[in-house]
C-alpha cells in the first residue's frame, strides 16, 4: 500500500467527486479523462451526450482505466447529470461580467471536499472547442480557472481534469510525506552523532595540515562545513567512505598517480 493510499478501512475522501464531460467531441478525450482521473482516485464519470461514444478510441486511451470507462454514465442533458450534487464547480476560461471570482483549482479542491461530506459535488467541463456556454455556466454554482500562461492558454480537456483530480488529492490526502526524504526510505540508516563528531575532528585535522584551514580560526569554515554535511544527511556507509577518503590523505597506499593540471576554475576558492 502507498503512501498517499488509505486503509481498506478507512472511507475514501474522493467517493463523493463526480466528474462531468458536457458534448465530448472526440472519444479519445474520454478514455485519457478516465486515466487522469483513475491515477488521481476518482472514479465517477458522467457524459453529457458525447458525440461518439462509446468507442474503441475511448478504451485505447483509457490505458487500463477501463473501470472508470465501463461504469460511466451517459445522459442527455446537464440537469440531469447534476441531480443530487450540493455544489457544482465549472472549468472555465470564459471571461464573465456578472458573477463572482473564479476559484483557483487549489481553492476550488479544498471546498469541493469539505462540501462533498454533506453531498456529492460536481466538476464540470465543456467542449473541447467552445468550452462551457453561459448556459452552462449558469448550472454551477462557482467558476474554476486554471492558470495558464496569459500568451498560451490551450489546455487538452484530459490535462484539465488531470489538474484538478490532482489537486483533490493534494487536499485529500495533506499529509503525504516527500517521496526525496532519506528518513522515509527502510534502507537509510543515520551514522550516530558521535561517529560525526569524529568525522568532523578528522575532516578538521586534515584541512589543518593542508593548509586549506587557518589554524589561528578554523571555526567559522568548519561551521560551514558542519552545516554542509547535515543537509546531505550521508548514511554509515557513506560516512565510512568519507573517512577513507580522509585516511588515503594521511596514509597514501603507493599508488599514486600524477594530477593532469588544472583547468582554469578548477582549483576552488578556499576558506573564506
Amino acid at each position: 500500500m502507498s503512501a498517499n493510499t488509505p486503509p481498506a478501512s478507512a472511507p475514501n475522501p474522493l467517493h463523493n467527486l463526480r466528474v462531468v464531460l458536457v458534448s465530448t467531441q472526440h472519444p479519445g478525450n474520454i478514455g485519457s479523462v478516465a486515466r487522469a482521473m483513475l491515477t488521481m482516485g476518482l472514479t465517477e464519470l458522467v457524459l453529457v451526450s458525447p458525440e461518439r461514444y462509446p468507442h474503441p478510441q475511448a478504451r485505447a486511451t483509457a490505458a487500463g482505466a477501463l473501470e472508470v470507462l465501463e461504469n460511466a454514465r451517459v445522459v442527455p442533458s446537464i440537469d440531469e447529470a447534476l441531480v443530487g450534487c450540493g455544489w457544482v464547480v465549472g472549468l472555465s476560461a470564459r471571461v464573465r461580467h456578472l458573477g463572482d471570482e473564479p476559484f483557483t483549482p487549489w481553492a476550488a479542491a479544498e471546498r469541493a471536499l469539505a462540501l462533498s461530506a454533506h453531498a456529492p459535488v460536481a466538476l464540470v467541463f465543456g467542449c473541447e472547442r467552445t468550452g462551457l456556454t453561459n448556459e452552462e455556466l449558469d448550472r454551477c454554482h462557482a467558476r474554476t480557472l486554471i492558470p495558464a500562461n496569459p500568451g498560451y492558454t490551450s489546455l487538452n480537456l484530459s490535462q484539465a481534469v488531470q489538474i484538478m483530480a490532482y489537486e483533490l488529492r493534494k487536499a485529500a490526502f495533506p499529509d503525504v510525506p516527500k517521496v526525496s526524504s532519506k528518513d522515509e526510505h527502510p534502507w537509510y540508516q543515520p551514522p550516530a552523532a558521535d561517529d560525526m563528531e569524529r568525522f568532523y575532528e578528522h575532516l578538521q585535522r586534515i584541512l589543518l595540515s593542508t593548509g586549506f584551514l587557518d589554524p589561528a580560526n578554523p571555526r567559522h569554515l568548519m561551521r560551514r562545513l558542519r552545516q554542509f554535511y547535515n543537509r546531505a544527511l550521508p548514511d554509515r556507509n557513506e560516512l565510512n567512505i568519507l573517512r577513507g577518503v580522509l585516511t588515503s590523505f594521511e596514509r597514501p597506499k603507493g599508488r599514486r598517480v600524477p594530477l593532469p593540471p588544472p583547468e582554469t576554475g578548477d582549483e576552488g576558492t578556499g576558506p573564506e
